[in-house]
């Protein structure tokens, strides 16, 4: 039930109107002009190449955007002129095919955007392959199908002048507004089963600012600087809401809480201005100018700097106070104050951090580290162990079965077949199933759609141009709430942009409906055959995070152990890295849910570790906002061995509760830095003792070695 749930599932934030309707001109404006003009043929070839760049369209910032949309203009030219010069070759586009779809396969390992691009250009290379094209003809299409890209392209960032940096202030106001909901919501923040606060959003304004690496301007300084101190009072809110937590378990506690609460409710309202302010930095891109811009922004500081002085007043009231906790929540909440106020300030004045944007600088990587860890990632997969190669073969293989069965049948537009191979198979069974199913369903349902506009209004050339644009608008604007949505939209959109070549529809939809179904029989088949299971890529993937943590754990020791270091830059790149390795468990343990064949003994026991996980996370973030040891490193490495396979018995773990009993020897417990680190590495000693009792408890379970 839970896979049909996946199927039909209609994902309403995932609808984007405006992309749609920039998408759908971008295809029109080429069929226009060729209606206009009488070159018809030219026309279709750059729509295509616009239609093709339009699935690498999207919401993020405007370099990234456009860095992607180039790569993807490039790559779908040279597939379009390859695919027409290879047209008249009947025996190198089959092993070409197979050479190609092992490539788009292993890109898997780089990322989704990398194997979007390559399952596309795949799909464009067979379908040209299957063309009869003079090479002259083979390059002007290329040429075409690449003006088309770059039409696309710049009416992606057309309103880049305008409003240069919106989409980073749009994830920048999504991380605070949510921070915002969290210092509201204090003890939902601190439960220790949950994820830390503002997990999604900080990550995705974490990738939305890569983009600014290189770019001195002040507002992507100011835009670099609102990051990291929104990282900061991340982690003081954390530290804040679990001392709340703590201290409501204490008698005769009642008036610290209520300061607490008061302070985290001023944060709240603080931030939240910070978060809907929308002219933290100008529509227009640009820094405010002459003095009634410097006036409005006075005013509008003055409501966030009157929350922070009331966050400055708790702090006062909790100053004083001879317990350990209350001094811990009383340093905290005077850092909060800070933070709070250099965000605001940096909101609403030109003023940046210069040392927290060289930290940020630090922290994004150059192209060609960028370039050097993927080629890195290729390499580590290049084996039968790993589930981004065996994908890599599969689709070769399936592939390759296809083009030779479209090439050496006969079958009429035979080239859909392997094409639809290419685009169903993915690495795992949920997407190529949920993929496969709804290929099939929607092409039957595009073509009956089709059926029915070529019957009853038999379209000229202007109708058919505005069908295209309705069917484009409706394949960008919903298809990504549901692929059913996106085949059928598509199907259609085929038999129009075929048909305003001048050709028949009714034997083109016949085609198109049987090559599905038979690519994607082929497609399922093959997954069926040689199946990747979720089952076996979640604890790898759990003991990734687990490793992840380790270099978190790691970073933080040693920023404790040489208190005048310089670790900001590393302790931000190993806890997004940390980050990073959490999300992709849990979309892991997504995955398995829907997975047949999977008992509810091996599903609890991994959800178990993930939910422990958290509890350790916790901790680990709550000591950096403090600012223990090797044998805490050493247990997660042993961990993330057992989850990969090794043998461990629990008599090869260090005595983590002994270390800590030995810690709180070591130092003075009233001192408010040991008082903190004695409480939060307490928790993560049974954080990772939990861990290690259910990690060891899976393993000695399903030992036995699952088919892959």
């Amino acid at each position: 039930m839970t896979f049909w749930n996946t199927v039909i599932r209609f994902e309403r934030s995932k609808v984007t109107p405006w992309i749609g309707l920039r998408n759908a001109l971008g295809v029109a404006l080429p069929l226009i002009v060729g209606v206009a003009t009488g070159e018809t043929a030219g026309g279709l070839m750059v729509a295509i190449g616009a239609l093709n760049v339009s699935y690498s369209d999207g919401v993020e910032p405007y370099r990234q955007r456009a860095r992607r949309m180039l790569a993807a203009s490039c790559f779908g030219a040279l597939a379009v002129g390859a695919g027409g010069l290879l047209s008249s070759d009947h025996l190198l586009p089959v092993p070409l095919a197979a050479v190609c779809a092992f490539a788009v396969g292993m890109m898997a390992a780089v990322g989704e955007t990398a194997s979007n691009i390559g399952v596309m250009t795949l799909a464009t290379l067979i379908v040209f392959a299957a063309q009869t094209m003079t090479p002259v003809a083979a390059l002007q299409s290329g040429l075409l199908a690449f003006g088309g890209g770059l039409l696309q392209t710049a009416l992606a960032v057309a309103t880049w002048p305008a409003g240069r940096y919106r989409p980073e202030l749009r994830a920048l106001a999504a991380l605070y507004s949510e921070l915002a909901r969290s210092a509201a919501n204090a003890q939902e923040s601190a439960a220790p089963d949950a994820p830390p606060p503002a997990s999604q959003q900080s990550t995705a304004a974490q990738q939305a600012l890569t983009s600014l690496a290189g770019d001195r301007s002040l507002d992507a300084e100011r835009c670099l600087a609102l990051l990291s101190q929104a990282e900061r009072i991340r982690l003081t809110l954390l530290a804040l809401a679990r001392l709340r937590v703590r201290l409501g378990r204490e008698s005769g506690s009642g008036s610290q809480t209520a300061i607490l609460d008061q302070a985290l409710k001023a944060a709240s309202h603080a931030l939240t201005v910070i978060a809907e302010w929308r002219g933290a930095i100008p529509r227009d891109g640009l820094s405010p100018v002459g003095n009634d811009a410097g006036d409005a922004n006075d005013a509008r500081l003055m409501a966030p700097l009157n929350e922070v002085r009331q966050i400055e007043a708790a702090a006062n009231q909790l100053r004083g106070s001879a317990d350990v906790m209350t001094s811990d929540a009383r340093w905290q909440v005077d850092a909060l104050a800070g933070q709070i106020r250099s965000a605001a300030e940096m909101a609403f004045h030109t003023t940046p951090a210069g040392s927290a944007v060289f930290a940020a600088r630090e922290s994004a990587s150059p192209w060609t580290l960028r370039l050097a860890g993927a080629m890195a990632n290729l390499r580590a997969n290049l084996s039968l162990d790993s589930a981004v190669f065996r994908h890599a073969l599969r689709m070769a293989a399936y592939v390759a079965i296809g083009e030779a069965i479209s090439r050496y049948t006969g079958s009429r537009r035979g080239y859909w077949l392997p094409m639809t191979v290419a685009i169903v198979l993915r690495p795992d069974f949920t997407a190529t199933f949920t993929r496969g199913v709804l290929r099939i369903a929607g092409t039957l349902a595009g073509l009956l759609v089709a059926t029915g506009l070529v019957h009853f209004l038999m379209p000229a050339a202007g109708p058919e141009v505005f069908l295209i644009v309705a069917f484009t608008f409706l394949l960008r604007c919903f298809g990504s709430a549901n692929y059913g949505i996106f085949v059928t939209a598509l199907t259609a959109l085929i038999v129009f942009l075929v048909s305003f070549n001048g050709l028949a529809p009714g034997p083109i939809m016949i085609a198109r409906g049987l090559n599905t179904l038979a690519g994607g029989a082929i497609a399922l088949t093959g997954y069926w055959l040689w199946p990747t299971w979720e089952r076996t890529l979640a604890p790898d993937l759990l003991a990734d995070m687990l490793d992840a943590y380790r270099h978190y754990l790691q970073a933080g020791r040693d920023a404790y152990l040489q208190p005048g270091g310089e670790f900001a830059a590393r302790l931000d790149r190993t806890r997004l890295a940390a980050r990073l390795a959490r999300s992709n468990a849990e979309a892991s343990m997504a995955r398995l849910r829907t997975e047949p064949g999977v008992s509810e003994e091996r599903l609890n026991i991994l959800d178990k570790i993930l939910v422990s996980s958290h509890r350790l996370v916790h901790a680990l973030m709550s000591l950096e906002a403090g600012l223990a040891t090797n044998d805490a490193d050493a247990t997660l490495y042993y961990l993330a061995a057992a989850l990969r396979g090794s043998s461990i018995e629990r008599s090869h773990l260090p005595d983590l509760r002994e270390d800590h009993h030995a810690l709180q020897q070591s130092g003075d417990s009233h001192v408010d830095r040991y008082a903190l680190v004695n409480v939060e590495t307490d928790r993560m000693v049974n954080s990772i003792n939990t861990l290690g009792e259910l990690v060891l408890d899976y393993t000695q379970r399903f030992a036995t070695p699952v088919t892959r």
